[in-house]
């Protein structure tokens, strides 16, 4: 099976924009050590500076299953447009970079192609975490719960703006979760 066009250039033109946008920012700096079987599992998207696919996202999920060869599955499900949409799912692979502590990873949706996957901000108790990169064009706000306390958010919010991202483009993602599930 042949990916959409439209895929592989939207991957084409995220690596391309990593080497752009950043402008003089410094590297995102990392968390000092990620816990990879304490990080896998569930996360739900608060908030994101979304690529092209999650732009109008509901009920966005990420889930990650750590591999015996040490990569990991990503599986991103979100209904889109809507919380009764279809919903979507989009796979992809996360591949520890080698001496980050696993707080860096190459995330590949297409072959050969990797995106930058940083995991900039990690609470003690790993129920939220913000994923960033370099470039400052895309960027996770994440929790373990489809919602949090407001006070929470808006220093998620703040941390995101101290790493040199313009707010602008940030979205908060609609989460509605029945008992059944999505």
């Amino acid at each position: 099976m042949h990916p959409p066009k439209a895929l592989l250039l939207a991957c084409v033109l995220a690596v391309a924009g990593t080497a752009c946008h950043a402008g003089n920012l410094p590297p995102i700096k990392p968390v000092a050590h990620v816990d990879l079987p304490r990080f896998m599992g569930r996360w739900y998207v608060i908030a994101c500076i979304p690529t092209r696919f999650e732009k109008h996202a509901y009920n966005a999920v990420e889930t990650y299953t750590l591999q015996t060869d040490g990569t990991i599955d990503t599986r991103f499900h979100f209904r889109d447009g809507a919380f009764d949409k279809p919903l979507k799912t989009i796979r992809s692979t996360g591949f520890v970079t080698a001496g980050s502590s696993n707080a860096v990873w190459g995330v590949q949706v297409l072959w050969p192609l990797k995106a930058q996957y940083v995991v900039a901000w990690l609470n003690d108790d790993y129920s939220q975490t913000i994923v960033a990169r370099d470039a400052r064009d895309y960027t996770w706000i994440m929790a373990r719960t489809p919602t949090i306390p407001q006070a929470d958010y808006d220093a998620l919010i703040a941390r995101v703006q101290t790493l040199g991202y313009s707010m602008r483009d940030i979205r908060k993602v609609p989460q509605a979760w029945l008992e059944s599930g999505n």
